[in-house]
C-alpha cells in the first residue's frame, strides 16, 4: 500500500465512522419527535427551530453535570463497562458495505472500511462482546437492580443470538458466501423479471427471524426488560452518572444502526435500487463517483427506514413479560430458524437438480 492508498483509506474510514456517529444526535430528535407524534403531543419545540437543537442541549447538560462514582462499586469494572459496550458496536461498522466502489485517480476503492471474507461471522462474533460491558457494569455497581438488569440482559442476548445466527446461516446458504459485500452483489437484478432479487423475497422467514432478534439484541421495546423502569429503576445502568449513561445510550443507537445496516445488506439489496441495474445507472449518470454517492444515499435511506421502524415499534407495542420473552426465543424462533435452514437447503438442492 503506497502513501496515497493509505491516506484515502484513513479518510474513507474516518468519514464512515464520523457519519455513523451522527446517528446518535439525529435519533435523539427522531425518537422524541416520533414519540410525540404517536402520543399526540408537541415534543421538543423550544431549543432551535422545531426543537432541532434539543440533542445539543442534552449533550451540554450531561457534560455540565457532576460525575459521582458511588463508594460501593468495583471501580475498575464499573468504569470499564460503558466502554466495553460501545467498542464492539463501533467495530462492527467496519464490515458494513455502503456502496460498490468509488474512483480516485482512476483507481477503485471500496465503499467499506474492510471487505472481510467472513464478514457475517465477524459481525456476530464482535457484536456479541457488548454483553460483557453490560454484565461488568451491572455486577460492579453493587446494586441489586443493576445486577438483575445485567442478568436479564445476559440471558436475553444469549437466547436471541441463536435465532439471529440461524437466520444468518440460512442467508449464508442462500448466497453461498460469508461476505456481506458478496451478499449485496448477489442481490442485483430481479426474480422472474417482476420483483427485486432481494433477500427479503428469497428468505422471508429468515428476515422475520433476524428482524425480531435484532430488537432483542439491541434491548429495544418490546424487549427492553434489562432496563425496564417500572421494575428495575433503570436496570444495569442505574448507578451510572451522566457521561457513562450517555455512553450506554450511544452504544444502543450504534447497535441499532449496525443492525439496520446488516438487514439492508442481507435482505434489502444493499446499495441496489429496485429494477435498475448498476450498469444502467452508470450509463445514465456518466460518472462512477456520482453513482457511488447515489449508492451511499440508497443504503443510508434504507437504514433510516429501519431506524424509524425501531421508534415506531417502541411506542406502539407493549413490553413482554420476561417469561414470554424467553418462551418466544426458545419455543418459537429457534425451531423456526432450524426449519428455515432445512427449507433453504431443500430449495437449493431442488434448484441444483433442476
Amino acid at each position: 500500500m503506497d502513501l496515497t492508498d493509505l491516506i484515502i483509506t484513513v479518510v474513507k474510514t474516518a468519514v464512515i465512522y464520523i457519519g455513523m456517529i451522527q446517528v446518535v444526535p439525529l435519533m435523539l430528535i427522531v425518537e422524541r419527535r416520533g414519540a410525540a407524534l404517536i402520543q399526540d403531543r408537541p415534543g421538543p419545540n423550544r431549543v432551535g427551530p422545531f426543537g432541532l437543537f434539543q440533542p445539543i442541549a442534552d449533550v451540554i447538560k450531561m457534560m455540565m453535570k457532576e460525575v459521582i462514582i458511588p463508594s460501593q462499586v468495583n471501580k475498575a469494572l464499573y468504569l470499564l463497562g460503558p466502554s466495553l459496550v460501545l467498542l464492539p458496536a463501533s467495530l462492527v461498522i467496519a464490515a458494513l458495505p455502503f456502496g460498490d466502489f468509488f474512483s480516485v485517480f482512476n483507481k477503485p476503492y471500496l465503499l467499506q472500511v474492510a471487505n472481510i471474507d467472513v464478514g457475517i461471522l465477524y459481525v456476530l462474533a464482535i457484536g456479541s462482546l457488548g454483553i460483557y460491558g453490560i454484565l461488568f457494569g451491572g455486577w460492579a455497581s453493587n446494586n441489586k437492580f443493576s445486577l438483575m438488569g445485567a442478568m436479564r440482559a445476559t440471558s436475553q442476548i444469549i437466547s436471541y443470538e441463536i435465532p439471529l445466527g440461524l437466520a444468518a446461516c440460512s442467508a449464508v446458504l442462500w448466497y453461498g458466501s460469508f461476505s456481506l459485500r458478496e451478499m449485496v452483489v448477489t442481490q442485483e437484478g430481479t426474480l422472474w423479471g417482476v420483483i427485486p432479487n432481494w433477500g427479503v423475497f428469497c428468505q422471508p422467514l429468515g428476515f422475520l427471524l433476524f428482524f425480531i432478534a435484532a430488537f432483542a439484541e439491541t434491548n429495544r421495546l418490546p424487549f427492553d426488560l434489562p432496563e425496564t423502569e417500572a421494575e428495575l429503576v433503570a436496570g444495569f445502568h442505574t448507578e451510572y452518572g451522566p457521561m457513562d449513561f450517555g455512553t450506554f445510550f450511544m452504544a444502543e443507537y450504534m447497535n441499532m444502526a449496525t443492525m439496520s445496516g446488516l438487514m439492508v445488506a442481507m435482505y434489502f439489496g444493499g446499495w441496489h435500487l429496485p429494477w435498475i441495474a448498476d450498469a444502467t445507472l452508470l450509463q445514465w449518470l456518466g460518472s462512477r463517483n456520482i453513482l457511488a454517492i447515489l449508492q451511499v444515499v440508497t443504503v443510508v435511506t434504507k437504514m433510516a427506514f429501519f431506524m424509524v421502524v425501531y421508534v415506531w415499534v417502541r411506542w406502539t407495542i407493549p413490553r413482554f413479560r420476561f417469561d414470554q420473552l424467553m418462551r418466544l426465543a426458545w419455543k418459537n424462533l429457534i425451531p423456526l430458524g432450524l426449519f428455515n435452514i432445512v427449507l433453504t437447503a431443500v430449495i437449493l438442492y431442488l434448484k441444483g437438480a433442476a
